[in-house]
């Protein structure tokens, strides 16, 4: 019997977050990266639930959070985090005295923000683009801030690598930039940082670490695994909330994409697009089901989704796994992904608010 089956089950569909997967992924990577965790944990952390992933990785005493925004840094702190909590793109002037509020730490790339912050007298990174034209003062162009930089000293100076999943070569040279970059400043930062999951995968920079590393994605349980032992740490779950037969030639959901070859037993799945499942996986994924694979039949809508359970135990109330329940042959996040031509970074961090998180001690 599957480990959620022991805990109160919600009445539509919900997200299963195994705490002892997400953190033995945290201490593979911290290991693998042999330096400091600064968890991303933006966009909700990656859809899993800030709340949920917070208070799970307190316990490894991680260097710092990482999020996007100043109101992501707001709410990290309204969870009753003291540690650093680094905002990694881009705030604007208007948003300093709220991230001094907040105690958050910005990453700035130039002269006047820098000058700017510095009246808070509360410590910043300084973000140097070495390659990934997104944000951050260009390497070419670091004599633009020295002046500055020497003047208020950051706490940390950071790059990020555009293509570490390729592992084609242009990693190490980004960091060859920073590196270069960084003595040009010719003033003493303690923390550097650039490696993102892929990166520590890769073992980028080889014997030459740096202080920190900022794994995302593979805390999470998807992404390209490069060799790692990446546990799955989400599942996506749904009840049955109808059965019906079908005869032959009967069609199925929107546009009867599907149609019947034979008599078939089809369940209603109380889950659908809105709650994050791809509309692009119709008739194309499936899910797990008391064990057995069930195929899922016509077009995914909105709410509800159809699989065919024909010679399969169900009744109404049970619960289909349609992301998660490897084990059983089900999709990963990668599988979805891969289905609906997308990113699994698009397929967690697309994971609906309505969906309820349990986050549970064990993993299916």
């Amino acid at each position: 019997m599957e480990d959620f089956l022991i805990y109160p089950l919600p009445s539509r569909a919900w997200l299963d977050v195994s705490v002892a997967s997400l953190l033995a992924n945290a201490r593979m990577l911290q290991s693998r990266g042999n330096a400091r965790l600064i968890p991303m944990v933006k966009a909700n952390a990656y859809g899993l639930g800030v709340a949920g992933v917070v208070a799970a990785l307190e316990a490894l005493n991680p260097l710092a959070y990482g999020v996007a925004s100043v109101a992501e840094g707001e709410e990290v702190r309204s969870l009753g985090v003291g540690r650093e909590v680094i905002v990694l793109s881009p705030i604007l002037a208007e948003e300093h005295a709220r991230a001094a509020s907040a105690r958050l730490t910005p990453t700035l790339a130039d002269e006047h923000a820098i000058a700017a912050w510095s009246a808070t007298g509360l410590p910043y990174h300084l973000s140097i683009d070495t390659g990934m034209n997104r944000a951050g003062v260009s390497w070419r162009e670091i004599a633009g801030v020295a002046d500055a930089v020497r003047e208020w000293p950051p706490e940390g100076a950071f790059t990020h690598f555009h293509s570490s999943e390729l592992n084609d070569g242009t990693a190490e040279e980004q960091l060859r930039r920073f590196r270069a970059a960084i003595a040009a400043l010719g003033v003493q930062i303690p923390l550097l940082h650039a490696s993102n999951s892929s990166a520590v995968g890769l073992a980028v920079g080889g014997p030459a670490r740096l202080g920190a590393i900022r794994p995302g994605i593979m805390l999470y349980g998807a992404g390209p695994r490069h060799g790692l032992d990446i546990e799955p740490v989400v599942s996506l779950r749904a009840r049955v909330a109808e059965l019906r037969w079908i005869e032959a030639g009967d069609s199925v959901s929107y546009d009867a994409t599907y149609v019947a070859p034979s008599r078939a037993r089809i369940a209603t799945v109380a889950v659908g697009y809105g709650d994050g499942y791809p509309r692009a996986c119709s008739n194309r994924a499936w899910g797990v089901l008391n064990g057995a694979r069930i195929p899922q039949r016509g077009l995914i809508t909105m709410d509800m989704t159809m699989f065919d359970v024909t010679g399969v135990t169900c009744v109404v109330g049970d619960v289909v796994t349609v992301i998660g329940a490897e084990a059983a042959g089900g999709l990963s996040v990668d599988g979805i992904a891969e289905l609906a031509a997308m990113s699994p970074y698009e397929v967690l961090t697309g994971l609906a608010s309505r969906l309820e998180r349990r986050f549970l001690q064990t993993q299916e």
